[in-house]
């Protein structure tokens, strides 16, 4: 048993460290609005989608919610704090529209989040339950993150072309879906982080399978792509954003 505990701290140390990168990803991005003082054409929505991920799991790691979870606490925790600097550099360098946009979202969030605790914590008893509820909540804004790229895999089938899909985050996606899968598995077991981050494994084998097969072919697209590369990659900086 102490041998299992062992291997699961380990492995969540692990995930720690990947999810930590995933969440440090955008950094150059905001390093970017800072330098020239404008958000351009980047989106703040998958920030602020991330904002209520991860206080959500937050929220499930704690053990009167769901006992043993420190380290799904830690990571969550940790992406939370980047998720709010970026929201900040956001709204200081975006136009009042963008920034009305960010308040209005947050302040949802907030008494949506504070609306689950408070029917968590005072018509739930036992953690039992309130894992149920918890852990289901936080699955469907975890599948809903993994199942994103779907939208850059058919464009990646459509253009033959890997040119808008990372290789370097889909590895990273990955790795991360088989870390926390890994350590849902090992006791006690835990089915709702299995659930979501399996899902998420799954996404990003399909990344990498679909990189492995067109990532020669899209250096010969490239000048085909040319003529509109503009309108693609004004559609695609929300994307990029998230990574």
């Amino acid at each position: 048993m102490a041998s299992a505990s062992v291997a699961r701290n380990i492995i969540g140390i692990i995930g720690n460290v990947i999810s930590f990168g995933l969440f440090f990803s955008p950094a150059p991005t905001f390093y970017k609005i800072i330098k020239q003082k404008s958000v351009e054409e980047f989106k703040p929505d998958p920030y602020i989608a991330t904002v209520l991920n991860c206080a959500f799991w937050v929220f499930y790691g704690m053990p009167f919610v769901h006992p043993n979870s420190l380290l799904v606490v830690t990571i969550n925790g940790v992406g939370l704090v980047f998720e709010f600097v970026y929201l900040a550099i956001f709204f200081i360098y975006a136009t009042n529209k963008g920034r009305k946009k960010v308040s209005i979202l947050l302040l949802i969030e907030a008494i949506f989040f504070a609306g689950i605790i408070l029917i968590t914590l005072l018509a739930l008893h036992g953690t039992k339950k309130r894992s149920l509820i918890v852990g289901i909540i936080c699955d469907v804004f975890n599948v809903m993150m993994y199942v994103s790229p779907l939208t850059i895999m058919a464009k990646v089938i459509k253009t033959k072309s890997v040119k808008y899909m990372p290789f370097w985050l889909s590895l990273a996606n990955f790795l991360n879906g088989v870390c926390w899968t890994t350590y849902a598995l090992i006791h006690p077991f835990d089915i709702y982080v299995l659930i979501s981050n399996s899902i998420g494994a799954v996404s990003g084998l399909v990344q990498l399978i679909l990189y492995a097969c067109y990532c020669c072919r899209g250096e010969n697209n490239d000048d085909d792509d040319q003529h509109n590369s503009t309108e693609v990659q004004l559609s695609e900086r929300p994307r990029d954003v998230e990574a």
